[in-house]
């Protein structure tokens, strides 16, 4: 194991289901992070409930890794299903929900000069 871990929050070295990582119990959202610096963050979720909308300063890319989920960007619906991806542009207006209870990966790329 580094010294430093750049992936944190999950076994190095070690094959894992990585929709095994992460559940909700109804009415929860639940996260875990793998990954957070100024440029990329990895996030791993189990929805049974919504995610208001929201926005973010940079492009967000779902896969959905088990169950079906709806996001909404900017205004428009997509029905995504386990092994689906969707990019949500950066400032874009979203919001995710529960079809079904659901799993995904978030990766969401930071521009290299913030506002």
């Amino acid at each position: 194991m580094n010294a430093y871990p750049y992936v944190k929050n999950i076994e190095h070295e070690k094959v894992l289901k990585i929709a095994d990582q992460v559940n909700a119990e109804a009415g929860q959202v639940v996260s875990k992070t793998l990954a957070q610096n100024d440029f990329v963050s990895v996030t791993l979720f189990a929805f049974a409930k919504e995610i208001g909308t929201h926005d973010s300063i940079g492009d967000a890319m779902v896969t959905v890794m088990e169950g079906t989920g709806k996001f909404v960007v900017d205004g428009k619906e997509y029905i995504l299903n386990q092994g689906e991806t969707l990019v949500m542009p950066a400032k874009k207006p979203h919001s995710v929900h529960a079809v079904e209870a659901f799993k995904m990966m978030l990766v969401v790329i930071f521009p290299l000069e913030q506002d």
